[in-house]
């Protein structure tokens, strides 16, 4: 059995068949995944997924790329959600310099605190963005206590030094289909290191489809691929990833198994 841990089923090039998507989840055993929000005008529709099907949970955030100037509108919407019994963490959220050449960032700095303290005052896990800005992306989620709700560095593409850090702080990682290409040595190193009970998987689709259909769209179903190539990297078995990675998905976000276990 296998866990999507971050994935789009709102976006349109998966949404428009999403029937068809969801079938193949099952046809390859990958039981669950989690729908992950990173806008104010696309949030409903991630709910709504998640709301309509038992196996697909929700998260609710703002991707740091999106240029947003009210913080009240935001905390506003992403708190109306969070009473929901299928939004079971916050994010995606975190710093994101990659497309930035200049400028003031204390925006984005400020968005992401705001998250971290929804998710410290809710209990939620925190998915994490961060590209271009480990550092101080770390050194925001330090000065916050957050061994009540939990955080996962998504599609986490830093060195083992990076991932040390993670780790030593109880930080999950996620791996995505990044690590299967050729050229990824340094997620390969990292993603040998992980410790089985802080790993996590993922597609993030539909982008990043892992080899042999790199360039070509991503669903919640070739997940399958990245599990196999990281049983064989840390000389495990497809079964075993699948094991540990599912407990740990249940384990961070414990308001999806509650939603199991009552409903």
């Amino acid at each position: 059995m296998l866990v999507d841990s971050h994935c789009h089923l709102n976006f349109n090039e998966l949404y428009s068949n999403i029937e068809y998507f969801l079938k193949m989840m099952q046809e390859n055993d990958v039981r669950f995944a989690l729908c992950i929000g990173t806008a104010l005008d696309n949030l409903s529709t991630v709910v709504e997924v998640a709301n309509k099907y038992r196996n697909i949970f929700a998260t609710v955030g703002i991707h740091p790329d999106e240029q947003l100037d009210s913080s009240v509108e935001i905390q506003a919407n992403l708190a109306g959600y969070l009473s929901n019994h299928k939004v079971v963490g916050l994010g995606e959220t975190g710093l994101d310099y990659y497309r930035v050449e200049s400028g003031n960032l204390d925006w984005q700095r400020s968005r992401f605190r705001l998250h971290i303290e929804l998710a410290q005052k809710h209990k939620l896990p925190l998915v994490v963005h961060t590209r271009n800005s480990i550092e101080d992306t770390l050194g925001i989620l330090s000065e916050y206590n957050l061994s009540d709700s939990g955080v996962v560095m998504h599609c986490f593409t830093e060195n083992l030094d990076q991932a040390r850090k993670c780790i030593e702080r109880g930080y999950y990682i996620s791996i995505s289909g990044i690590v299967t290409f050729k050229n990824a040595s340094v997620v390969q190193e990292m993603a040998k290191f992980v410790p089985n009970d802080r790993l996590l998987i993922e597609t993030d689709s539909p982008f990043l489809a892992p080899v042999p259909f790199r360039g070509k769209g991503n669903h919640p179903a070739l997940i399958k691929y990245t599990a196999q190539y990281l049983a064989n990297l840390r000389s495990s078995t497809l079964d075993k990833i699948g094991e540990i990675t599912t407990e740990n998905f249940f384990s961070l976000f414990k308001k999806a198994k509650d939603y199991l276990e009552r409903w």
